[in-house]
């Protein structure tokens, strides 16, 4: 596994899209990722991506992070990272991509027509938590289902990238822990791995100048419109 100049590229303009919206990176990154490397590696090298770009994001905003719901989420979202990594080699993902693509769909649906604009409660932060954290583990990435539940908290644009990047940062460090001792890695794969995470610190701070012109309403309208461009990207392509 040698330096990859696309993967490089793709990572960088991962992580800006990350930064911006609060997911959607790794939609980008992970088929781009498992066309060069194959899905064996490509999840890998996924997670220690965004570790490294979530990280970034954290210490950006560290002083906007929302800390109850972050640690409510974090929880839950947790051990259920843990037992879907463990699941990883076992479950074919393409189905559990449709359902969480549908479940993002029907959220932002429900948010857009008003039908709910509440903030959700503990209950439903600890649901989608455990959804969230399991699913990250299996397929690679559940970031914009994660995403669409810390929108809804209503919290300003650079608060809600940074708490978001937090919860994330957590799932991404403790599935990698299950990744290196069930995976064995081709060689190379960490200097590529080092390579890509230094392109998602310079997409982040690329980011970041963008956020930070941005007021909420704009923002959460813009996220909405992606989330739903996303999610039937998931449904239709598995």
């Amino acid at each position: 596994m040698s330096l990859d100049v696309i993967l490089v590229l793709g990572a960088f303009l991962a992580a800006m899209l990350s930064g911006v919206a609060g997911f959607g990176g790794a939609l980008l990154l992970l088929p781009l990722l498992t066309h060069r490397v194959g899905v064996t590696d490509a999840v890998p090298l996924l997670t220690v991506a965004q570790l490294v770009g979530n990280l970034a994001r954290v210490g950006f905003g560290f002083r906007e992070i929302a800390w109850p719901p972050v640690l409510l989420f974090s929880a839950f979202a947790l051990p259920a990272a843990v037992l879907g990594a463990f699941s990883f080699v076992a479950v074919p993902g393409g189905f559990a991509i449709r359902m969480i693509g549908l479940a993002i769909l029907l959220f932002v649906v429900v948010r857009q027509t008003g039908i709910w604009r509440g903030e959700p409660g503990r209950a439903t932060m600890a649901t989608g938590a455990i959804a969230v954290g399991f699913l990250s583990g299996l397929v690679g990435s559940a970031g914009p289902l994660g995403a669409a539940l810390f929108l809804s908290l209503g919290l300003a644009p650079a608060a809600y990238i940074a708490s978001e990047a937090l919860a994330a940062l957590a799932i991404h460090a403790a599935k990698l822990v299950v990744y290196g001792q069930t995976l064995s890695f081709a060689p190379g794969f960490w200097a590529l791995a080092a390579a890509l995470s230094a392109a998602m610190v310079a997409g982040t701070f690329a980011a970041r100048r963008i956020v930070g012109q941005l007021d909420r309403a704009t923002f959460e309208r813009w996220v909405g419109i992606l989330l739903a461009i996303i999610a039937v990207q998931m449904i239709v392509m598995g």
